[in-house]
């Protein structure tokens, strides 16, 4: 299974997961090996049956064979066939996977198997797999694109100094950094008041400040209209204006356009009220060895009346960027209250 992980780390990120498959013999020898290229290329099962002989009624022959996949092989025809039919069709004993399919669409092969009498084992590694799968995950379970929330700030927490600049807190190294996440995601987003404060690009751009082969699409959420001649209307991608206050109807329309992963870039009201809302997966704060002072902090109201009520992280990530650090973090998982004693 743990080989099976290696192999899905090769597909990339997207609609789709990342999936791996190994095909093993009764002795637990390796026989053939796949994983998901992306939309339209045969899934990992698929893949690693199309190296095996084929039977003579064309079908690979896995007779006996055991599968080992990272998630649990989809019950449906979508830009492919069933990985569960194709399975019991090529002979496959027993198949082993780490996770359930989460989408009611796809789920469902591991019945599909036992019906048809091949042996099945689920939750192998499961928690490994959960990690690996995380962002698809959420996607998949919530219906809305990941949400990663970046800002720059001081030591003391300020994101620009009291006239309102703020270029540049942090170094080259980190601000290079923070353009190849940008090419890493789907989409980006800011604020009205970002855009009409800065008029960023919001473009990725490589070492030497050409742009990027990859583009992210650039959001805009906020009430206020965003000026004929704003600098993000000459993106290579066409501009999103989300005319809303309500984050959640926001994400959700993004994730209808085809958006499954979002970083959020500023300014500290957007950022803020994702935090309040509860909506950030991921936080990467860029910290500078600097000090500001002032009023402007990164973070302002994040609807924490009480110490109680604060947003909880975990930190996943420490990292030296040139004379900056990025740390990055997640939710803290909840803490269920303790039962009353009667």
């Amino acid at each position: 299974m743990r080989r099976a992980l290696s192999l899905a780390a090769n597909g990339p990120r997207g609609i789709n997961p990342r999936v791996g498959c190994v095909l093993a013999d009764a002795a637990g020898r390796v026989v053939a090996e796949g994983w998901h290229r992306g939309v339209g290329t045969p899934h990992a099962e698929v893949d690693a049956l199309s190296q095996l002989p084929t039977k003579p009624d064309g079908a690979p022959d896995a007779t006996g064979l055991t599968a080992y996949v990272t998630l649990e092989p989809c019950n449906h025809t979508g830009h492919t066939g069933p990985c569960s039919r194709a399975l019991v069709a090529a002979g496959v004993s027993r198949v082993v996977y780490a996770l359930d399919d989460p989408n009611p669409a796809a789920g469902g092969g591991a019945d599909t198997l036992r019906v048809a009498g091949v042996a099945v084992e689920g939750g192998v590694d499961a928690e490994e797999a959960a990690a690996f799968l995380r962002a698809w995950l959420i996607t998949v379970r919530e219906q809305r694109p990941f949400v990663t929330v970046k800002w720059a700030s001081s030591l003391d927490g300020r994101a620009a100094a009291a006239d309102g600049t703020s270029q540049w807190i942090t170094g080259t190294a980190a601000r290079q950094r923070v353009h190849e996440q940008r090419a890493a995601h789907d989409a980006i987003a800011v604020g009205t008041g970002t855009v009409l404060a800065d008029d960023p690009s919001l473009t990725a751009r490589a070492d030497a400040g050409e742009l990027s082969p990859k583009q992210p699409v650039p959001v805009v959420i906020g009430e206020r209209a965003v000026p004929a001649d704003a600098r993000l209307r000459r993106h290579p991608k066409p501009l999103v204006e989300l005319r809303t206050r309500d984050l959640r109807a926001a994400l959700a329309d993004l994730f209808e356009r085809g958006i499954r992963s979002l970083y959020v870039e500023g300014g500290p009201t957007l950022a803020s009220a994702f935090v309040a809302a509860g909506l950030v997966d991921d936080l990467l704060v860029y910290l500078a060895p600097t000090i500001i002072g002032g009023p402007r902090a990164a973070i302002t109201d994040a609807g924490v009346a009480t110490i109680a009520n604060q947003h909880r992280f975990v930190f996943t990530g420490i990292e030296s960027l040139g004379e900056d650090v990025l740390i990055t973090a997640q939710p803290a998982p909840r803490r269920e209250a303790p039962k009353e004693q009667h």
